[in-house]
């Protein structure tokens, strides 16, 4: 596995990409901290995700609310240890087939040659409106 910190996080792009959870899932540190902005009890992937079982979590309740149309990483930043990363996606919810598109950036921290802390941010606004369906 590559140790260079935009190698790796453009391989977890790659797995997640291909669906491979399990691919991605050894790429995280058994204790990494992964967080989405957002009070967990406006949108089920809100909130913090501890640890690879966690993550394995995050991913199930992704998979039940959302079918994604669009993921597209557009640009990463390195800054040593962290990564930035720029992108936009598309979705639509399978609660209420409401469409959402919006950009975001996701933070990613690299230690040892695993991804040990991930921080997402979008417009959490939007995507509760649609998901409460206002």
């Amino acid at each position: 596995m590559p140790q260079d910190p935009t190698a790796i996080v453009q391989d977890v792009y790659a797995a997640f990409g291909r669906g491979d959870v399990p691919t991605l899932l050894r790429m995280l540190s058994p204790d990494v901290a992964w967080e989405v902005a957002g009070a967990k009890g406006d949108y089920p992937t809100f909130g913090a995700w501890n640890g690879r079982q966690g993550v394995l979590e995050f991913f199930k309740a992704l998979a039940e609310i959302e079918d994604i149309t669009e993921f597209i990483p557009l640009s990463l930043h390195p800054a040593g240890e962290t990564v930035l990363v720029q992108g936009r996606a598309a979705l639509t919810l399978k609660s209420n087939g409401r469409a959402l598109a919006y950009d975001w950036l996701h933070v990613f921290q690299v230690h040892d040659g695993k991804v040990a802390a991930f921080r997402e941010f979008y417009d959490t606004a939007t995507v509760v409106a649609a998901y409460r369906g206002v």
